[in-house]
């Protein structure tokens, strides 16, 4: 199948397959004579694998890994599951800083009159 047809099989967008092929994620399809790319259904399949990863939060280099671990029939579960749980505990990481940051901004949101004076907490605490 062509690139639009494996982008619209995968919910992979036609760039984003180029990009995954030129960093090696996904390899190269063969061409076609007329010089379009060929996928195949592993291509879209390992795609929508991809896309799967980057939905939970997977950066590329841990996709390789996941890659190299979905290839290799003799893997074992602990090695996925430690990344997923690393991947988790980073996210949780990432999550509380982010309501800390939303917390701060409202309580300085809150505590700016927002009238024509000047004085103003947000700015106040942007300089500090």
């Amino acid at each position: 199948m062509k690139i639009g047809a494996a982008s619209d099989a995968s919910g992979v967008s036609q760039r984003m397959i180029r990009h995954y092929e030129k960093i090696g994620i996904v390899p190269a399809p063969l061409r076609r004579n007329n010089g379009y790319r060929d996928y195949s259904d592993a291509d879209v399949h390992r795609l929508r694998f991809v896309a799967n990863a980057r939905d939970l939060g997977f950066p590329i280099e841990e996709i390789r890994t996941l890659l190299a671990l979905w290839s290799n029939r003799r893997r074992s579960s602990a090695e996925v599951k430690a990344l997923a749980q690393a991947r988790a505990d980073e996210l949780g990481r990432k999550a509380e800083a982010l309501a800390e940051m939303r917390r701060l901004l409202t309580r300085l949101a809150d505590a700016c009159n927002g009238d024509d004076r000047p004085d103003c907490p947000i700015i106040m605490r942007l300089e500090r």
